[in-house]
């Protein structure tokens, strides 16, 4: 799994049925610091892809993510330093996901 593919799966996970109480809450809570962290990031990249551009395929992307998952990779590929911050989240939120025995589907498409 690629640095970009870490860090799409996880940010899908927030948003994953199945997860209920205080299991959803943790990874919910998770997400979101991740979430927050790859905004920050594409906010410093002005009005380019990591920009504007790059900040409406996230918000996409948490509402639909098999629909954006595509474009978010291209985004997250293309040179976006990927940080401890960031790659440290991603890991936080699919291990707290494996915590609670939800089954993560395998979104890896080959």
């Amino acid at each position: 799994m690629t640095e970009a593919e870490l860090v799409a799966t996880a940010l899908a996970m927030g948003a994953a049925a199945g997860l209920t109480g205080t299991s959803r809450g943790v990874v919910h809570d998770l997400q979101a610091m991740l979430s927050e962290a790859v905004r920050r990031r594409l906010s410093d990249g002005g009005d380019g892809v990591w920009g504007g551009y790059g900040l409406r395929v996230l918000h996409a992307y948490e509402t639909d993510p098999d629909v954006w998952r595509t474009r978010l990779l291209q985004i997250l590929a293309s040179g976006l330093e990927m940080d401890e911050e960031i790659l440290g989240a991603a890991r936080a939120v699919l291990r707290a996901d494996r915590r609670t025995g939800h089954v993560i589907v395998d979104m890896v498409r080959s």
